[in-house]
């Protein structure tokens, strides 16, 4: 079976209200009407951290600071797997503006994140990433 490959960023920051945890953003999709992190396919000849900070970039408008790999994410997506290797990441320098792929973006604390996801399979990344933070 052919494997489309991917790669994004869970892009997180220290909560700035409380100071305690961290806030994590999330991207909606206008054309999907969903609630994910930003990630694309790799193109020709790219590795998957060029990937994940070019997609960061397109999507956020973001320049980021990779951190730790997360797990991958295997799904479906029209009968055909689709790979996703994912990063933690911190916002380098950049602010968001409106795009043709990507609509709004939200910084959410983790469990408000966690729940407004789309899909089961992305919750799972920021249990990873708390994990990861000793959050």
């Amino acid at each position: 079976m052919d494997v489309v490959k991917a790669a994004g960023v869970v892009l997180w920051r220290e909560r700035r209200k409380s100071g305690d945890g961290v806030e994590i953003a999330l991207v909606h999709r206008a054309k999907y009407d969903d609630w994910s992190f930003p990630k694309g396919k790799l193109e020709i000849g790219e590795r998957h951290r060029e990937a994940a900070l070019r997609e960061a970039f397109e999507e956020t408008g973001m320049k980021v600071l990779l951190g730790q790999r997360l797990p991958t994410q295997h799904y479906l997506v029209r009968d055909r797997v689709k790979r996703v290797r994912y990063w933690s990441a911190t916002r380098l320098t950049g602010r968001f503006v409106p795009n043709r792929e990507v609509d709004e973006l939200c910084w959410l604390p983790a469990a408000e994140a966690r729940a407004k996801l789309s899909y089961e399979h992305d919750r799972a990344l920021v249990d990873a990433l708390l994990e990861q933070l000793g959050a």
